[in-house]
């Protein structure tokens, strides 16, 4: 299926459909812990059929674990029974550390794991896209760098960043590529950490290989859909936008109409009901009443798919998703 069109044809449609980031919560039907289902295809294929059957989405997204592609360079993961896998620790410090660095193969850690998923829900759903998630460039140097010290880093030893950009680009190019083989219509490609950085620094730290990305995964069949819930996205839009990626989605810290507003009419946007505040923490009453705000603010612009904000969290509650689905329908 091509996704890029039924985006296109579900923004454009006077009854609009949804596409949430939305894949953790499945677990709760499943009956299993977040630590059991990021440790087995199996079930991972399971919540992807389990969304696509149970809801009104557009497309199944496999599950947005970020941990898996740092886990495979060597980072330490911990998982926890009911929460998403963390990194701990820092891997690379300075420029040794950086030089030193090694592309992983494929079978190291999990992301085969989660390629065979994706093979697997792609054989059992036949009536709707299948969407792999990966996480972005910076996102996972800033995981194998450590989040903070990764900031020091772009300041005093950017040639240091850029090699471990560089190598980290190498292997999504790899990993994406073995998702697009497994049969995955598209990949949502998480980029959050790009979001805290100036438009100047988005431009030289992430939005060349973020390109580097696109360029190699995406054709007329396969959509790369960049995602970066960022309060900085209103400024480097234009940035962002250059990126050509079939979809851009933005998260709930930044005004989706004031986004909207200066985005060009052949650009696709989605977003951005809070996954924390709402589809987790809200009431069927309050999220209702936020994606009824939402599609008043948006639902005319035809280049507008309602969404989560990011990655739905696998606590939220069931009746707030599926009043979060009702309230699109109208």
């Amino acid at each position: 299926m091509n996704i890029r069109e039924l985006l296109w044809e579900a923004a454009r449609s006077g009854q609009k459909r949804a596409l949430p980031i939305l894949s953790f919560p499945a677990a709760q039907k499943l009956g299993v812990s977040v630590a059991a289902l990021v440790k087995s295809s199996e079930m991972q294929a399971q919540a992807m059929e389990i969304i696509a059957r149970e809801t009104d989405t557009l497309a199944a997204v496999s599950l947005m674990d970020l941990s898996v592609e740092a886990e495979a360079f060597g980072a330490q993961v911990r998982f926890a029974e009911n929460e998403v896998p963390a990194i701990v620790g820092q891997l690379v410090s300075d420029e040794d550390e950086a030089n030193a660095l090694c592309v992983p193969e494929l079978t190291a850690g999990r992301a085969m794991l989660c390629v065979e998923a994706v093979r697997t829900a792609k054989e059992r759903i036949t009536d709707k896209p299948v969407i792999a998630g990966m996480i972005g460039p910076y996102s996972l140097a800033g995981r194998l760098c450590d989040v903070t010290e990764i900031m020091y880093l772009c300041y005093d030893e950017p040639e240091t960043v850029h090699t471990v950009l560089d190598k980290v680009t190498q292997y999504l190019i790899r990993y994406g590529q073995a998702m697009k083989d497994a049969g995955a219509d598209g990949i949502m490609m998480a980029e959050p950490l790009a979001g805290i950085l100036s438009p100047d620094m988005a431009q030289e730290f992430s939005m060349p290989y973020v390109k580097r990305v696109i360029d190699a995964l995406q054709d007329d069949r396969f959509a790369v859909l960049y995602h970066n819930c960022g309060n900085s996205v209103p400024q480097m839009l234009e940035g962002i936008y250059a990126l050509g990626a079939a979809a851009y989605h933005f998260g709930n810290a930044v005004d989706m109409a004031a986004i909207l507003a200066k985005t060009p009419a052949d650009i696709l946007v989605m977003g951005n009901i809070d996954p924390a505040g709402e589809f987790a923490g809200g009431t069927v009453e309050s999220i209702t009443a936020a994606t009824r705000s939402l599609m008043e603010k948006c639902g005319a612009y035809r280049n507008f798919v309602p969404s989560s904000g990011c990655d739905i969290p696998a606590q939220a509650r069931w009746e707030n998703i599926d009043a979060f689905f009702a309230a699109i329908r109208g």
